[in-house]
């Protein structure tokens, strides 16, 4: 049976619902990531038969989810996303199938089941507004931050008191398992926990330890990196398969590569600790000519233009973030010459992003009804509570476990 409609509504969510009642808003945020070290150990098989290990942290791009609650007696799920300019509506106890369209979303629906934690599901409608800093396909995680962000604002809603590593395992199940979309388990640990950590990734056990940074490093750090959009955008799907086939098929060349780049994250790591921050352009620049090896089409000839040109114009270090194909650069640079290497990504048609380091993790909180003539506004508390707990206010940051 189909969801009770597949198609987008006229005038959108908000049209659908316009005239009902707002019982209350809440919001969610998750941050994006970028990817130091160590990508790709991470993608199954290759850490249950040999153990993963990945440096990276979180910046200051975003990806929200914004849920009202409506008492409109009708149960549905009313859903926005700016990302894919597109509205659609389901019900809530429907047997959604997957389309193409917001299939993110109904994935969510059908694993954490509202529905069946809410006995008021059945005559409330809940109306999802979501959008993103960066589009999907771009390297940063965007995808998995916002499924992330579904979670947090789905766990708020259902005042449910799940750990952090519970909600990075269920965002992975919503894509991993249920859409199936090739991928690893950095990403959702990443945009739940936030800030710089060092993920670990076993068979059965995913282990992230934080790192304290110090402030000068962190300085230093932010002064040397470029984020830099190369205008393109990828499907990584293709990639990881060919990665994933590589080590089932016990390739001898792909499994060197992911051992090699296991190593480099745990020696990227120690160097950042110890204040060694030149360090790591040479790694980084290590780590992408590793990463090339793990599956054909993971850089382009494009690809490879920008980099040899921002390397000439003063770049140490620098790699492709993501699984491959296109996306954002990531660039360490000589800092005499960042300039240049502003300059030259500008003249091959890329751009140089602002950028800052996010030490929270996802964070959701509720908002209250604008009152008569009134602006928006927030109330912050301990921890986030759900819609029949008596409170509204609420800040539910899952920084750390």
């Amino acid at each position: 049976m189909t969801a009770s409609s597949d198609r987008p509504t006229p005038g959108g969510p908000a049209a659908v619902a316009r005239h009902a009642p707002v019982l209350y808003t809440l919001r969610s945020k998750a941050p994006m990531r970028i990817s130091f070290a160590g990508g790709g150990t991470d993608v199954a098989p290759f850490p249950e038969q040999r153990g993963g290990a990945v440096l990276n942290c979180t910046i200051d791009k975003y990806a929200y989810a914004t849920a009202r609650v409506f008492d409109d007696g009708r149960g549905e799920l009313l859903v926005t996303s700016v990302d894919y300019d597109t509205s659609a509506h389901y019900s809530l106890t429907a047997d959604l199938s997957y389309n193409g369209e917001l299939d993110l979303v109904k994935a969510a629906i059908k694993v954490l089941r509202p529905y069946a934690h809410d006995r008021l599901a059945s005559k409330r409608s809940i109306g999802l507004f979501l959008h993103s800093d960066a589009p999907p396909g771009t390297g940063l995680g965007s995808s998995s931050a916002l499924c992330v962000a579904l979670v947090g604002a789905f766990a708020h809603y259902l005042n449910q008191p799940w750990t952090p590593y519970e909600i990075a395992e269920l965002a992975f199940r919503i894509e991993r398992e249920e859409l199936g979309i090739r991928g690893g388990r950095q990403d959702q640990y990443a945009a739940t926990f936030g800030g710089f950590n060092f993920m670990e990734f076993g068979p059965d056990r995913t282990v992230v330890a934080p790192l304290k940074i110090p402030r000068e490093i962190l300085n230093e750090l932010s002064y040397r990196l470029l984020l830099c959009y190369t205008g393109t955008t990828r499907y990584s799907g293709g990639i990881i398969e060919r990665q994933q086939a590589g080590v089932r098929a016990g390739r001898s060349e792909s499994l060197q590569a992911l051992e090699e780049t296991k190593a480099i994250a745990v020696a990227m790591k120690n160097e950042l600790l110890r204040g060694n921050v030149d360090e790591l352009g040479r790694l980084l620049d290590e780590g992408w000519q590793l990463k090339k090896r793990f599956a054909e089409g993971i850089t382009t000839p494009q690809i490879d233009a920008f980099y040899a040109r921002a390397r000439e114009a003063g770049a140490i270090g620098g790699k492709l973030l993501g699984a491959g194909g296109g996306g954002h650069l990531l660039l360490f640079c000589d800092y005499e010459r960042r300039a240049e290497v502003i300059r030259a990504v500008h003249a091959l048609g890329g751009e140089a992003i602002d950028f800052a380091f996010e030490f929270e993790g996802l964070q959701t909180w509720n908002v209250r009804p604008p009152g008569p003539g009134g602006p928006t506004s927030t109330t912050p508390s301990a921890r986030a509570r759900g819609p029949d707990s008596g409170g509204r206010g609420g800040s539910s940051g899952t920084s750390r476990a």
